[in-house]
């Protein structure tokens, strides 16, 4: 881990962090890696790690000056804001510990908010690695494919102001994994502008066991706890006209395809065939009539 000191420039990275300290250095070597004159500082967010390698990392990290912001076990959510609040950057940028920082945020994405003053977030593709492997190439931003499913992941550049607007990171989440939708899609309320950066700015880590894998196992309870807050009755009124409209395009699928299989029987085509006469009988009826 290389010496560093708070820069002149606008990008403040948060890494939160909770155990898994052999990920955390190699997120930490990324950042290493990349950085340039766009980055101004680093804050590493201890959310309570207790094993013992986590721990040591952390301070390996303050000595080499990063910052690091302790605090006991709170949540996602929390470890965030409680780093961002710290964050003297006019961007931020959230790095998960797992995952691994590539060089397009610190200068294409700072390029993007610096010279276009409404837009707010900059999001980028990624590139899996471990267990999944292969790029992600992420859409180009629609609002309602957000409100029916995230597909911006937190490692995402926007504006402090942004944050601070919308009341940061929701702590009270009841199961962690969505903390992001659930900003990204209180971002948008705000009138939050989106551009897709259609380039990888960083490596994930493709792994079975991540939150956003785990919180699906409560997707049903963290729908009803996302759309039944008071700013998203709009989205949630959308999104249930959405499945309305989904659920009557299904069922006019099913019926064509019952259509297109009645018609491929034999008995059908024999039945159709055996009529075919007294359907021509009939249109010369109609002709001379």
């Amino acid at each position: 881990m290389s010496s560093t000191s708070v820069g002149a420039g606008t990008i403040s990275i948060i890494i939160p962090c909770y155990n898994q300290g052999a990920m955390l250095r190699e997120a930490l070597a990324s950042v290493d890696q990349v950085r340039n004159e766009n980055l101004l500082e680093v804050i590493v967010v201890d959310d309570g790690s207790s094993e013992v390698e986590t721990t040591t990392i952390v301070s390996q990290a303050q000595e080499a000056g990063y910052s690091v912001v302790p605090q006991p076990n709170c949540g996602l959510g929390a470890a965030l804001n409680a780093g961002i609040r710290r964050a003297k950057g006019e961007f931020i940028l959230p790095l998960a510990s797992d995952n691994r920082l590539r060089d397009a945020y610190l200068n294409e994405g700072v390029f993007l908010l610096k010279k276009n003053i409404c837009l707010g977030v900059v999001y980028a593709d990624a590139e899996y690695f471990d267990e999944r492997t292969g790029r992600c190439d992420v859409q180009e931003f629609n609002l309602l494919s957000l409100i029916r499913g995230n597909f911006i992941d937190a490692c995402a550049l926007f504006r402090k102001k942004l944050w601070e607007e919308v009341g940061g990171y929701d702590e009270q989440m009841p199961w962690t994994g969505w903390e992001d939708w659930d900003f990204w899609l209180r971002v948008a309320c705000r009138q939050g502008t989106f551009v897709h950066l259609a380039r990888v700015g960083f490596d994930h880590r493709g792994r079975g066991d991540s939150p956003s894998l785990q919180a699906h196992e409560h997707r049903l309870d963290l729908l009803n706890y996302i759309f039944g807050k008071p700013e998203m009755a709009c989205y949630r009124l959308i999104r249930e006209m959405d499945e309305q409209v989904q659920t009557l395009r299904a069922r006019i699928q099913s019926m064509e395809d019952l259509v297109r299989d009645i018609k491929g029987l034999r008995s059908y085509r024999l039945a159709h065939g055996l009529l075919a006469p007294a359907r021509w009988l009939q249109k010369l009826w109609r002709f001379f009539r």
